[in-house]
């Protein structure tokens, strides 16, 4: 099987790209034909939450890597009911095979779901494989890029004690020292009510029920203020609340951050309802941020028709893989609503994400959540993989990085073996 290096030199020069196509179309075409897909993989690694990584090899000895979003169910999906659609295909037709996977899956979920989920884990692959053939960033495939660099955000998780003003100034001091240099935050203050009162004795606490009551509404109010305070005036950060809230709690939480001046409030009713989070949107003067449980164009269409948050917040290993987030920002952006990334994935994922946000014009700011020490020392990669906050794209075939063996066998998931074998 020839190397990568030796087939590339095997290929004639690519023609400029014809108006409305993508890059990838007029580079693909010298070779057309000349390679075929022979295997997909997937193995799960144990992070932060089990990341389902997968690989898509071909007959040129040049091999892909992706990630879908975490949870049960995406590997069986990938093997047993996608991989089949797109063996012995052309791994350059991208959208086709993302099209082909989905159509073919209809009765398993195209629409929403892990069986999105585990279509854009192998459409992710597929634009690592392009770039890895074509010699370039697979940003440049995907219409160029407005950035070189991705800013992201660093998600905290909330303090044990949230009653303790000084767990909270202290948890901010940590976070603005960590060697990365980030410059915007996420909290959570959804967090808040069930660490003060875990056993929901209070009045007014129940489990299952979407309230704030007075008492929740001041805890919140005063940790929000204190993070302001220790974050300065300028440091950005975002306010979680996990769909918890009703219609008019999630006004009133919103109300009460509004003096700390947050970058949004995220997600404060549930998803299922576009015309709910856009009352929640026109009612206050915080920024609202929701998208990381919607699915392809048709799951945000609605919402953004209605203009019904100021940032979607795509999950992009989770939504639909590059290129549908890609057109999802560009629907939001036909309407002024900006674009952020919701991620929890390991750094394959995420640096996918970020070529995907580089190639888009109102993209704002990446998450990084639940950082661990080892997340970086996944991949191989040039010098540090954020600088001052941000992601650079590196200049090389693909995403520009490869996964660390040695790394991913040490923490691969309980039964699973380096790419199943």
């Amino acid at each position: 099987m020839s190397t990568r290096r030796h087939f590339l030199k095997t290929l004639t020069g690519a023609a400029a790209a014809p108006f409305g196509l993508l890059p990838l179309h007029a580079l693909a075409a010298p070779l057309k034909g000349k390679v075929k897909i022979t295997a997909v993989e997937c193995m799960i690694v144990r992070g932060t939450w089990d990341w389902n990584l997968i690989r898509v090899k071909t007959d040129a000895g040049v091999s892909g890597i992706g990630e879908a979003y975490w949870g049960p169910g995406v590997k069986d999906l990938v093997l047993n009911q996608l991989a089949q659609h797109v063996i012995g295909e052309d791994p350059l037709n991208v959208d086709k095979l993302y099209t082909k996977m989905l159509m073919l899956s209809a009765g398993a979920g195209a629409l929403a779901g892990v069986t999105v989920t585990a279509a854009s884990g192998i459409e992710i692959a597929l634009w690592d494989l392009a770039g890895k053939l074509l010699d370039t960033p697979s940003v440049n495939l995907l219409g160029g890029r407005f950035r070189d660099k991705v800013r992201f955000y660093r998600t905290l998780q909330a303090v044990d004690k949230v009653e303790d003003m000084g767990a909270w100034r202290a948890q901010i001091a940590e976070a603005k020292a960590e060697k990365w240099g980030w410059t915007a935050f996420k909290t959570q203050g959804d967090g808040i009510p069930p660490r003060a009162d875990p056993t929901y004795s209070e009045p007014g606490h129940d489990r299952y029920t979407r309230g704030l009551t007075n008492r929740d509404l001041r805890r919140i109010e005063k940790a929000m203020m204190t993070i302001r305070e220790a974050l300065g005036p300028d440091i950005d950060f975002g306010i979680e609340a996990h769909w918890k809230y009703d219609v008019r709690d999630a006004i009133n939480m919103a109300r009460v951050i509004e003096p700390a001046k947050p970058m949004w409030l995220e997600d404060p009713v549930p998803p299922g309802n576009p015309e709910a989070m856009a009352r929640v949107t026109h009612a206050v003067d915080v920024p609202i941020s929701t998208g990381e449980n919607l699915y392809t164009r048709d799951g945000f269409r609605r919402l953004i028709e209605l203009q019904g948050t100021d940032y979607v917040h795509i999950d992009i290993p989770k939504s639909g893989g590059l290129l549908e987030s890609k057109r999802i920002h560009d629907l939001a952006e036909q309407y002024y609503i900006a674009t952020a990334a919701h991620n929890p994935a390991s750094p394959v994922g995420t640096i996918a994400s970020a070529h995907a946000a580089a190639s888009m014009r109102d993209f704002r700011v990446h998450e990084l959540a639940k950082y661990i020490e080892w997340w970086p020392d996944l991949v191989v990669h040039d010098g540090p993989i954020f600088e001052g906050g941000y992601y650079r794209i590196r200049e090389k075939p693909g995403f520009g990085v490869e996964l660390n063996p040695d790394v991913a066998r040490a923490h691969l998931a309980p039964g699973e073996k380096w790419w199943g074998n």
